[in-house]
């Protein structure tokens, strides 16, 4: 019996083992994809810079839509900073969500809100919508008021009284830096294929803020806040940088995407009955183009900025963390027909099976690799060849490729100015990979059991 369990031990430690060597040669080659294609950009801001301005000449309406659901405290910096934002022609939809504090009561006294007329475009299902407001201070602001149906309903009335060819989803507590917009809609401009484009989400803690735009830079104090700035970096210059590139983004980013109006009202907008419905829409999209043939890009744009709050207690970034977890099945097992097949190109044949290997079967495989790799040094059968092996694809190479993504940010827009920041990011992305990483891994798990029991809340 001994002699089984260990045996099965020695079977399952090859097993992590080629796991973490087949993840960091993914993330290894990830990385060279992001570096020559941010290297690519970088060049092209450069070249193109003199023209923004007669881009902008071309640039089409855009509709923000901003759900909110009990956000008094928010809602008015959110719209504040909202309404600074420079493009020449956009308009703000607040979807106020059935709150039940005094969120509408602000809204309307702030912004000087009269009851108005505007009417619909498309007619996806939706709870009732109550009144409809409009500024008489800002004509562009509108205030939708709705019965309570989660974030996904309210994007959804969104987009039935959008009236402009392009919508933005974005959270009622992220804030845009005032030429966001205005780089987000360029790949719109420059090919009419592109249905989707998405900008870069970094972590707004300890950074100073006038008039709803950041004026500092800073990383944050807080250790959780700090992990997650690492967390950002890596996800989204040596992660989704990469897959734009392929063409096959799972991701864009609920808090900050630009979608176009006509494709997501034909795809069937938000679903109802998903927690994650930002990546679940995007899956979608890139299902449904392909299955009618529609020629389409889903893009990411590394410059275009939302700067959004994060977690600083456990138990909040657990639940943030439980939550990602959830809509990331949720989206990969609804549309599992589209693992490995052809006809959805990169998404079908690299995409799906990276995101159902390592980041849906990933996190266990990760923990009982670290549960047996302990067991066997506290029993005194590891042997330092074998501790050595495990630390160096477990920890060292993570260590090096988290440092590579610094390096990425530092070569391209070094929004963290000052010499500390970047030791301080140096030291993150080494202390990160002894404890964090782990704790990650569990509420990931925890997220796929809550997944298991049919735990859908989003509020």
């Amino acid at each position: 019996m001994t002699e089984f369990i260990f045996r099965s031990i020695t079977v399952f430690n090859y097993i992590v083992f080629i796991y973490f060597i087949t993840l960091n040669l993914w993330y290894f080659v990830l990385n060279i994809i992001a570096y020559r294609g941010l290297k690519k950009h970088m060049l092209r801001l450069k070249i193109t810079k003199s023209d923004d301005q007669l881009l902008m000449k071309s640039a089409p309406p855009v509709t923000l839509l901003t759900p909110a659901f009990n956000e008094s405290e928010n809602c008015i910096t959110s719209i504040q900073s909202l309404l600074k934002i420079q493009y020449p022609d956009m308009r703000i939809l607040f979807i106020n969500d059935g709150s039940t504090d005094d969120t509408l009561e602000k809204m309307i006294d702030t912004f000087q809100m009269e009851k108005a007329f505007l009417p619909q475009t498309s007619n996806l299902e939706t709870k009732p919508v109550k009144e409809i407001y409009r500024s008489k201070t800002h004509p562009d602001l509108w205030l939708i008021d709705k019965e309570n149906g989660k974030k996904a309903d309210a994007l959804n009335v969104g987009i039935n009284y959008c009236q402009t060819p392009l919508f933005c989803a974005i959270d009622n507590d992220s804030m845009l830096e005032q030429d966001s917009i205005a780089r987000v809609v360029i790949p719109f401009i420059e090919d009419t294929r592109t249905v989707v484009s998405g900008g870069i989400i970094r972590i707004a803690n300890d950074c100073t803020f006038e008039n709803g735009h950041i004026t500092k830079v800073d990383i944050p104090k807080n250790l959780l806040a700090k992990f997650q700035v690492m967390e950002y970096l890596r996800a989204f210059y040596s992660g989704r940088l990469a897959w734009d590139i392929l063409n096959a983004s799972l991701i864009i980013s609920g808090a900050f995407g630009l979608f176009r109006h006509s494709v997501v009202v034909a795809a069937g907008g938000y679903l109802h009955k998903t927690i994650g419905e930002d990546m679940e829409l995007i899956v979608r999209l890139h299902k449904y183009c392909a299955d009618n043939k529609i020629p389409y890009k889903i893009r990411f744009i590394p410059d275009p900025i939302a700067w959004t709050e994060g977690p600083e207690t456990l138990k909040t970034l657990g639940r943030q963390r439980d939550r990602w977890q959830r809509g990331l099945l949720d989206s990969i097992l609804t549309h599992i027909n589209m693992l490995f097949k052809p006809r959805y190109g990169a998404v079908g044949l690299l995409a799906m099976p990276y995101f159902f290997i390592y980041e849906m079967i990933g996190p266990l495989i990760e923990i009982m690799g670290y549960l047996i790799f302990f067991f066997l040094i506290i029993i005194g059968y590891a042997t330092w060849t074998y501790v050595l092996a495990f630390l160096l694809v477990a920890v060292i190479l993570g260590v090096c490729l988290s440092v590579f993504s610094i390096i990425l940010e530092e070569l391209s827009f070094h929004r963290y100015p000052k010499f500390r920041h970047l030791l301080q990011l140096i030291a993150v992305a080494i202390i990160e990979n002894i404890g964090y990483r782990q704790l990650n891994s569990w509420w990931r798990i925890k997220g796929t059991w809550s997944f298991m029991k049919k735990k859908q809340n989003w509020y």
